[in-house]
């Protein structure tokens, strides 16, 4: 693609310039990139421009009194919505049906298991998330919820190459805020729930709620749909947001009209779901347990329905439905019989929900293992040594990933507020603890790191997962 062709008539000098790819770290610039300086929280690439252009940048998005000679400056004061929107035009085309999941939990869930119906639909399907991207054949990893906006719209252009039509991406709060997700057309959003988390980077709940309302303010095409859980306490503002903006609201729940959930009752092994849509009631057996897995469950149908799908068609799909990677995934079942789950609750509301969840379950005692990440909102982390302590029978507090922070410290705050709970540094010892010490009818919790494969500890990533060393400890 030619540059005059991409930036529009203000660079007609630059028309025959060759466009070879888009960064936003000026190390990774190569002849013929576009490149966006942005003011960032740790480093401001404004600060790059000359190093960018020097390593063969043919144009720089940045804001309007940046200084940028020796190249194209695309002038704007949001450089980063900016950026998005000519990598879009760079990198289309992309799946002709994409859908977007925002909420503080249960993202991962919902566009796994959307893709999920996709494909047992018969759709070539793909999702984008804290999984990585995942498709029917592969899983790769890209270490970000929502990654960089290069990286997404790559991804996406990549998708489309490999045949996929159908893909759901998680839309993060950092993500949203950032404009990482913007330039490809969405047809469909979903709001999750809402609770604290990332205060670190908001600051005040009111700001964390508006940078996830962008996905229905702004991200969405004019005339697509948004599918809501009724049943949290921001629903209803939710509701309003998508109404001003006219969007085709689908509300999912207790209190839904798309997908009403008159009751749910427990096995040991799953779940049914009794829900009413189109007037007609019908039960709805799912191999997954929890009461927010029906929410993330019910959501998921509600984006597929949104994207073409049959009410009792999507609805029949949904009892084949697999259980998500780190999402009260059973890792092992101990010698003394006790089922360890892992999770991935790492907020004050997950946790409760994961609590809640195994909670019918138990027929002797919750045991729960958890603690807090580190150089992350440290308000949330006496609120869940509180919630542990509160609904747990047995309470382990041990380490998550202290990144650069004493891990002694975290644990500290946690205990200030987890009266009877036990401390036990090291993550494999205190996981091991929990696999000795439970009975026959005792539940292992351990949350917090859920899928995930490392540990960070300082500027080490270490390998762990929960899953395996929970394996090895019932052993």
């Amino acid at each position: 693609m030619r540059l005059g062709t991409l930036i529009g008539s203000d660079a007609e000098q630059h028309g025959d310039v060759a466009v070879t790819g888009f960064a936003i770290d000026h190390r990774k610039v190569a002849p013929g990139t576009v490149f966006g300086a942005f003011r960032g929280t740790r480093f401001n690439g404004e600060d790059f421009v000359d190093d960018a252009v020097r390593a063969g940048a043919v144009a720089v998005v940045a804001r309007p009194e940046v200084a940028v000679a020796g190249a194209a400056h695309v002038a704007a004061e949001e450089p980063r919505r900016a950026f998005a929107g000519l990598a879009a035009r760079f990198f289309q085309p992309f799946p002709g049906t994409v859908v977007a999941v925002t909420g503080t939990n249960g993202k991962t869930s919902n566009v796994e298991m959307v893709r999920q119906l996709w494909r047992m639909a018969g759709h070539p399907s793909a999702s984008i998330g804290t999984l990585g991207v995942t498709t029917a054949d592969d899983q790769v990893t890209t270490g970000l919820t929502t990654p960089d906006v290069v990286t997404f719209l790559a991804n996406m252009a990549g998708l489309k190459r490999e045949g996929i039509t159908h893909a759901a991406f998680e839309a993060s709060s950092h993500g949203l805020s950032q404009y990482r997700t913007e330039g490809l057309p969405v047809a469909a959003a979903a709001f999750t729930n809402f609770s604290r988390d990332h205060l670190d980077y908001h600051e005040t709940m009111h700001a964390y709620f508006e940078a996830k309302m962008r996905l229905f303010d702004e991200v969405v095409a004019a005339d697509g749909a948004a599918v809501v859980w009724t049943d949290d306490p921001k629903s209803d503002d939710v509701i309003a947001r998508v109404k001003a903006r006219g969007l085709n609201l689908l509300t999912v729940g207790r209190r839904g009209e798309t997908l009403k959930l008159v009751d749910r009752s427990t096995s040991q092994l799953g779940q049914t779901l009794t829900i009413e849509a189109n007037g007609q009631t019908r039960h709805v057996k799912i191999p997954l347990i929890g009461a927010y897995q029906a929410a993330n469950v019910l959501t998921a149908c509600g984006l597929a329905i949104a994207t073409g799908g049959a009410v009792d068609q999507v609805l029949a799909n949904a009892a084949r439905l697999q259980p998500v990677r780190g999402r009260l995934e059973r890792a092992v079942i101990t010698r003394a019989g006790a089922p360890v789950y892992v999770d991935y609750a790492h907020t004050p509301d997950a946790l409760v929900s994961a609590i809640e969840a195994l909670r019918p379950h138990v027929r002797g005692r919750l045991i729960t293992v958890f603690g807090a990440g580190g150089d992350r909102d440290a308000g949330k982390r006496p609120e869940m040594g509180e919630v542990a302590a509160r609904l747990s029978d047995v309470v382990i507090v041990t380490d998550d990933n202290p990144r650069g922070e004493d891990p002694a410290l975290i644990r500290r705050a946690i205990l200030a507020a987890a009266p009877g709970a036990r401390e036990v540094a090291g993550r494999r010892d205190a996981i091991a603890a929990a696999v000795a010490e439970a009975g026959a009818d005792d539940i292992v919790l351990l949350a917090g790191k859920g899928h995930e494969q490392g540990q960070i500890v300082g500027d080490q990533v270490l390998p762990f997962d929960d899953v395996t060393v929970a394996r090895e400890c019932a052993a």
